[in-house]
């Protein structure tokens, strides 16, 4: 018997606006989480201050729907919106 994908591994549709940071889905959320937050290392999109915290730029900011700095566990509740 094939072993079931958990809802995890599972390939979600991604919306344009997550597309333009994580790329073309469809990708499993644990995917789409890693390259996000190798998008946020690589611009540098972290408070220097408190790491906890993303800085949005323009792409992050289509994404959050905010421009001020979210808190990353606050992070993967607006990301879901993203995936269905």
């Amino acid at each position: 018997m094939a072993k079931k994908t958990s809802k995890f591994m599972q390939p979600m549709k991604i919306s344009s606006e997550l597309a333009e940071v994580v790329g073309k889905g469809p990708m499993p959320r644990t995917e789409v989480t890693k390259k996000l937050w190798a998008y946020i290392k690589k611009h540098k999109r972290q408070d220097p201050e408190n790491k906890r915290n993303i800085i949005p730029d323009e792409k992050l900011s289509k994404v959050f729907g905010s421009k001020r700095a979210i808190n990353m566990f606050d992070m993967t509740k607006k990301v879901n919106k993203h995936l269905s």
